[in-house]
């Protein structure tokens, strides 16, 4: 697939996301952006979390893993459906039941303005790390395959990039969002049946039941790992692990939950909840076996890449159709772009609400013109950390290192939301943020001891050590508050 032809691709499509989003937001105003005014259909922002749930990183490198790891992820995946549960039952009805807009008003409420600002803190600095790695990742494939034999440098890639996602979301925000993120993951999904259909039919099988003996038949096929409990793969280390990914990263997460607060009542956004669930855990399920198709088609042919080109460099270079390649690049710009412009939405209105107060000391001209200003300013920290990441840091073992950062930064707010929910006792209290700062920082110094004393590897269940020290810290904390028992409701 030559280079004009998936610039052309690329350009088709955004000039879609752009016609609808002036389509959506003609009106828009700070509530439209923030609350997409409480009128998204059910179904439409369910389908559409699909695409903002599994990003570039699940696209690329969930399939590419498949040959070190087999499909031991679907063990997170499975520990997703409690953690969505979770949200479902407990935290969306406190979301609704309190009318919020951003989810961490909750905690100002419960132990003051300090917390608010924390905890909204620790989301904006997950979000930046997170977004910006996730965009890094396809921006490094959109270069290497497309943009570098134009003479286009990678920054240049990135700014243009980040552009084209102000473009579309300046105006409405989040009532945007809904709706190009239901076209984003209806390509992503797109993408990888065709990307199944052509390597299938590339190794000669025909037919569903030979393509499904062929994936379970693989020595790659392998999901539960429960022979060594030290490992990170170890099964119910995922498993809780994913319960409280995903109850952090969707249900404590305002990007996540700014989708879910612009539905029209509690149970659309519970039955939002509830199809989205189903239908995540079969396309990863999905992701998982093209992950073994490619990595059987890799060895076949001889291709040597490593796992986050893997993909790339099969739909591109392999001669396989350019049907499959014209899919591919629309999969991947949607896979980047349906996280990111939630991200920067999210930002903004983070940072507006919480940090701003926006919408208590301002009037809706001065909202307006605030709101945009923010808008800006996070594209061009989001342009400076993904150049940041290409320029600064080379060493590969680093940048994976960083995308766990999210296990250390969340676990503040799962202890912070744990103790308000769970507990009666108040903490309108100075050592409040100090606690959820000190937490990550103590986590970590655990996880490096388990490891140099008894080779115990954390991996992702860091997050629940991270958030049990926050919770304890509060606890103690508030043992020290006078009448800390009876002056609050758990939520």
């Amino acid at each position: 697939m030559s280079s004009s032809q998936i610039l052309l691709t690329i350009a088709a499509y955004f000039a879609v996301l752009v016609a609808i989003s002036f389509v959506v937001g003609r009106k828009g105003d700070s509530a439209t952006f923030f609350r997409g005014n409480r009128s998204s259909p059910w179904f439409v922002v369910a389908f559409g979390m699909i695409g903002a749930s599994l990003s570039g990183v699940t696209f690329i490198s969930v399939p590419g893993a498949v040959e070190e790891g087999a499909m031991n992820y679907f063990q997170v995946v499975l520990g997703y459906v409690l953690g969505y549960l979770v949200i479902g039952t407990v935290l969306l009805p406190l979301y609704y039941r309190k009318n919020l807009t951003s989810i961490y008003s909750y905690l100002e409420e419960r132990y003051g303005s300090a917390a608010q600002i924390t905890g909204s803190s620790f989301f904006i600095l997950s979000r930046i790390v997170g977004a910006s790695f996730r965009l890094y990742l396809v921006a490094g494939v959109l270069q290497t395959f497309v943009f570098e034999q134009m003479g286009v440098e990678f920054w240049q890639t990135v700014t243009f990039t980040v552009l084209l996602i102000w473009l579309y979301t300046f105006k409405s925000g989040i009532k945007t969002i809904v709706w190009t993120d239901t076209l984003q993951t209806l390509f992503m999904l797109l993408a990888v049946g065709v990307a199944i259909y052509y390597v299938a039919q590339s190794m000669d099988l025909n037919g569903f039941g030979e393509l499904t003996d062929f994936i379970a038949e693989s020595q790659y096929s392998q999901i539960f790992f429960f022979d060594d409990w030290k490992s990170g793969q170890y099964f119910f280390k995922q498993f809780l692990s994913g319960a409280f990914i995903a109850i952090v990263m969707t249900g404590l997460d305002q990007d996540m939950m700014q989708k879910n607060l612009t539905c029209r009542s509690l149970g659309d956004a519970q039955k939002n909840m509830f199809w989205f669930t189903i239908v995540l855990t079969i396309v990863n399920l999905v992701f998982l076996g093209l992950g073994v198709l490619l990595t059987a088609f890799a060895k076949a042919e001889q291709i040597t890449a490593n796992k986050d080109q893997l993909f790339p460099a099969i739909a591109l270079d392999q001669n396989l159709g350019i049907g499959l390649g014209l899919c591919f690049i629309l999969g991947l710009v949607a896979a980047a772009y349906s996280s990111a412009d939630s991200a920067l939405t999210s930002l903004t209105t983070s940072f507006s609400v919480d940090l701003l107060d926006l919408e208590k000391k301002y009037n809706q001209q001065q909202q307006q013109r605030i709101r945009k200003w923010v808008h800006v300013g996070f594209s061009l920290v989001l342009i400076g950390v993904i150049v940041g990441f290409e320029y600064l840091i080379k060493d590969d073992s680093v940048i994976n290192k960083l995308f766990q950062f999210a296990g250390y930064t969340y676990g503040p707010l799962l202890g912070l939301f744990g103790f308000g929910i769970l507990t009666k006792r108040r903490l309108h209290h100075w050592a409040t943020p100090i606690i959820a700062i000190c937490s990550p920082f103590l986590a970590y110094g655990i996880s490096v001891w388990a490891m140099a004393a008894y080779e115990f590897e954390f991996g992702f269940f860091i997050l629940l050590v991270n958030g049990a020290l926050c919770f304890l810290g509060l606890f103690i904390a508030s043992l020290f508050q006078p009448h800390s028992n009876t002056d609050v409701s758990p939520a």
